[in-house]
C-alpha cells in the first residue's frame, strides 16, 4: 500500500515510533471507536473495553502523551478524544489489519462488472464499478479513465456540408464518439472515403494515440499514398479527436450515500463541501491520477490532498490496466475520514484488478 507524506515534522515520527503496547492499544481503541461511531472516546469507556486492567486515571495519562504526539485532540464539546489525521495516517500505515475479500464477494464483483461490459460500453462497466465500491463504503464511487485509451475498431468521415465532417469513432469496446470537423476548401469528392480507407488499415488494436503517433511517424508514405488535401484531412480528424482538455472523464457514483450517516450540524456542512470538491472535476481527476504513480492502493487523508482539507474526507484509490499493462485509469471511494479502511482498501484493489482483466481479455 502507497501512502502520501504522514508527517508534519521528525519528532512527531520518533514520537509515535516509541509508543509502547499499552499506549498502542489505547490508540487502537480510539481509531477504531471513532471509525465505527464518528463519537469521542473517554477514558472510563476504555476502561470498559481495554484487554487489560487499567484504571480510567492511567488511561487518561496516556491519553495525554497521545495527544502530546499530535495523535488525538479533544474536541470542545466533549472530555472524550478522537484521532488527528497525524493520528489515522499513522493508523493506517502502520496499525491497520486489512481484511480479504471474501469468495461470494469476489463472485459478486466478477459477476457485476462482466455483465455491465458484455454487451454494453467499457464505460458502463466503470459506471457500475462506481456504483458497487459506493454501495460497499457508503461513500461516493469514483471512476476517472482516459477517452483515448479506448482501442479502436473502425472510423469514418461523414459529410455534414461542403465545409464540415463528422469524424466518427467505433471503439472494440461498443462505444461510439462523434466529433465535428472543419472540412480543407477543394477537397476532392471521394476525399472522405480515401481517408477513412486509408486509417482503417491501420486501426486494428490501436487506440487513438496509438494511431495519431503512427501517422505522425509515417506523414512521408501517407503523403505518397493520398493527395495532400487528403492527407491533411487525415491529421486534421486524429487532431479533432486527441483532444487533451477532455481526454479523461469523472464517473461519480452514490454521492446520496454520503448523506445518510451525519451525526451533527458540522457532518452536514463537512458533506457540502465536499459535494463542492466533487463539482470541480479537474482537482478530482488530478488527485485521482496522483493515484496512477505506483502500484495498489494509495490513501489520501484529509488535509495532506488541498482538495480535502476544508471538508475534512478521506479517498482509497487504486489504478487499473490494459492488456499491455498500461495504467489506463484509476478507481476509488471518496468518502468521511472515518471510513471503513480495513474493508474498503481491499475492495478497492480487487475491483482494480477485475477491470484490468476485463480489458486485457477485451471483456
Amino acid at each position: 500500500m502507497h501512502a502520501t507524506g504522514p508527517f508534519s515534522n521528525l519528532s512527531d515520527a520518533r514520537a509515535i515510533a516509541e509508543l509502547n503496547d499499552r499506549s498502542r492499544e489505547i490508540f487502537r481503541q480510539i481509531v477504531e471507536s471513532y471509525l465505527m461511531t464518528g463519537e469521542p472516546v473517554g477514558s472510563r469507556h476504555l476502561s470498559r473495553i481495554l484487554p487489560m486492567t487499567l484504571s480510567p486515571a492511567s488511561i487518561r495519562n496516556v491519553m495525554a502523551d497521545l495527544e502530546a504526539a499530535g495523535l488525538i485532540f479533544a474536541p470542545h464539546t466533549s472530555a472524550g478524544r478522537l484521532p488527528t489525521e497525524i493520528g489515522l495516517r499513522f493508523f493506517v500505515d502502520a496499525m491497520l489489519e486489512i481484511g480479504d475479500v471474501s469468495a461470494d464477494e469476489r463472485a459478486r464483483i466478477e459477476a457485476q462488472m462482466r455483465a455491465a461490459a458484455s454487451g454494453h460500453t467499457m464505460e458502463s462497466a466503470l459506471a457500475e464499478a462506481s456504483a458497487l465500491l459506493s454501495g460497499v463504503s457508503r461513500g461516493a464511487g469514483v471512476v476517472v479513465t482516459s477517452k483515448s485509451n479506448a482501442r479502436l475498431k473502425h472510423i469514418e468521415f461523414v459529410r455534414l456540408d461542403p465545409t464540415r465532417a463528422l469524424v466518427v469513432l467505433v471503439s472494440e469496446d461498443g462505444s461510439v464518439e462523434n466529433r465535428l470537423l472543419d472540412l480543407p476548401a477543394g477537397l476532392p469528392a471521394g476525399a472522405l472515403t480515401e481517408a477513412g480507407n486509408f486509417l482503417n488499415a491501420r486501426i486494428q488494436g490501436k487506440t487513438l494515440g496509438d494511431l495519431k503517433q503512427e501517422i505522425v511517424l509515417r506523414r512521408e508514405e501517407m503523403e505518397r499514398a493520398l493527395d495532400a488535401l487528403t492527407a491533411k484531412l487525415v491529421e486534421a480528424g486524429l487532431a479533432t479527436t486527441v483532444g487533451p482538455a477532455d481526454s479523461r472523464q469523472l464517473i461519480v457514483r452514490g454521492q446520496a450515500n454520503l448523506l445518510d450517516d451525519l451525526k451533527a450540524v458540522e457532518d452536514l456542512e463537512r458533506i457540502r463541501l465536499l459535494f463542492s470538491d466533487l463539482e470541480t472535476q479537474t482537482d478530482v481527476i488530478d488527485l485521482l491520477s496522483r493515484a496512477e504513480g505506483g502500484e495498489g492502493v494509495r490513501i489520501f487523508i484529509g488535509s495532506e490532498n488541498k482538495l480535502f482539507s476544508l471538508s475534512g474526507s478521506s479517498m482509497i484509490a487504486a489504478p487499473f490496466r490494459d492488456g499491455n499493462q498500461k495504467i489506463v485509469g484509476v478507481l476509488g471511494v471518496i468518502g468521511p475520514t472515518r471510513l471503513n479502511y480495513a474493508r474498503i482498501v481491499p475492495m478497492v484493489d480487487y475491483t482494480a484488478k477485475v477491470i484490468s482483466r476485463i480489458l486485457e481479455q477485451g471483456h
